[in-house]
């Protein structure tokens, strides 16, 4: 059983203020997890979590984050105003992108925020879109397969991002000519793990391959982005990570690697998006219809517009039927939205209370990838999103769409 952080009488009286579907995030939580993400990372005296806005696109949960100490990782455009509309400023916003439109360099060159460059033919590119700023970080890509405890956790080779090795010692060089002072190098490898060991191992990687970098080139390296990765447990049971091991894993290695190269004042960063808001949103949905046919069926007032992952990655997702938490799961349902497609399933066959018309169903662990990845398919409405404050009281941070929002971008002079 997986515990929700919002009670279900608390929850009624919620919805009596905001119609569901809408997501629910809880500020208590976010803020509480980020202390500890900064704490386990002390010992580096320059760390910052740059927290990776696709996750959660909401200038209310980037202020709160802000006030954590945390930074901004940005990838479009939009999300570069975002991030300037909060108020991060310079170093505070990382930008990491690829196959990236001019219009995205030139506001980050005028936000001077720290560019992470994806390939080596960005280097030009840059320079003559917007010019080189002194610092520059660059991507790196190993190749091959990255292994765990003889558990093969991603192959980077296949992944469309990244410098290789040996563009990485060429980037360099070439950017040092053209008169950058310093340097960082960022990396991606594994998704959604709980592995202690991941971020550990990442960074005896780019550890010893910025002390070569180092000897072979002479480049001052800033920093090292160990980017994402860290996951949560969806699932009841799943351990979850320990950021504290981790943060003792990541530093064991920093002494071992980096000080014996005199390479000790190397900031570490993360740019962490699941792990930071994960467990702290959840999807409050109406039980609104149900069918009985080859399977029995629950229809809920929400879809995959409204969190795609388990129509798009068959993604688990845990769900709670508020008022009958301890009820015995003693009937199976496949648990659906309203989309003309199959797939809109946000659980098959999964073991629940009786659920009937009206209930409350929850579906946890929503508050990274969840409303961000919404979408209009079938004229779909994304949903609202409210804050549960520490203080028990609650905010509307975004309203749900309305028909007008969707018939905004046509122009239909002319046409009746």
């Amino acid at each position: 059983m997986k515990k929700l952080f919002v009670e279900s009488e608390q929850l009624r009286e919620i919805t009596k203020k905001y119609p569901t579907p809408f997501h629910l995030y809880d500020e208590k939580g976010i803020r509480e997890n980020a202390r500890r993400l900064k704490e386990a990372f002390s010992w580096n005296k320059g760390f910052k979590e740059y927290f990776a806005v696709k996750a959660t696109p909401n200038p209310t949960i980037l202020r709160i984050l802000m006030e954590e100490g945390c930074g901004v990782d940005c990838s479009s455009l939009t999300e570069l105003m975002m991030a300037d509309a909060v108020g991060f400023r310079g170093n505070e916003i990382m930008f990491s992108s690829n196959m990236t439109p001019k219009e995205d360099f030139l506001l980050a060159r005028e936000l001077d925020a720290t560019i992470n460059l994806d390939d080596i033919t960005q280097i030009d590119y840059l320079q003559n879109i917007a010019g080189l700023p002194e610092t520059v970080s660059c991507r790196y890509n190993p190749g091959g397969t990255f292994i765990i405890n003889n558990a093969i956790m991603d192959t980077p080779a296949e992944a469309k991002y990244g410098f290789t090795m040996a563009q990485l010692k060429e980037g360099f060089q070439i950017l040092q000519e053209k008169g950058v002072k310093h340097f960082g190098l960022h990396a991606f490898l594994v998704s959604n793990t709980t592995d202690n060991e991941y971020y550990p191992l990442l960074a005896q990687i780019l550890f010893e391959t910025v002390v070569e970098l180092n000897r072979e080139t002479g480049s001052h390296i800033a920093f090292i982005n160990l980017s994402g990765g860290i996951g949560i447990p969806y699932r009841p049971g799943e351990q979850a990570a320990d950021i504290y091991t981790i943060g003792q894993g990541v530093h064991k290695a920093f002494k071992e690697v980096l000080i014996p190269a005199g390479m000790g004042d190397v900031d570490i960063y993360a740019e962490l998006g699941r792990y930071m808001l994960g467990p702290y949103g959840c999807l409050v949905t109406t039980a609104i219809q149900e069918k009985h046919i080859y399977k029995e069926y629950i229809g809920l007032d929400a879809c995959a517009a409204n969190l795609m992952r388990p129509a798009m990655y068959r993604a688990y997702h845990h769900i709670t039927v508020m008022g009958r938490e301890n009820e015995p799961c003693d009937h199976k349902y496949d648990i659906t939205g309203g989309l003309c497609e199959n797939n809109d399933k946000f659980a098959i066959d999964r073991m629940l209370p009786k659920i009937d018309m009206g209930d409350l169903v929850v579906i946890h662990d929503t508050g990274a990838h969840g409303f961000a990845m919404g979408y209009n398919y079938n004229g779909k409405l994304r949903s609202a999103e409210v804050l549960l404050k520490e203080d028990g009281t609650t905010e509307l941070i975004r309203r749900a769409e309305t028909p007008s929002d969707y018939f905004a971008t046509f122009d239909f002079s002319g046409i009746f």
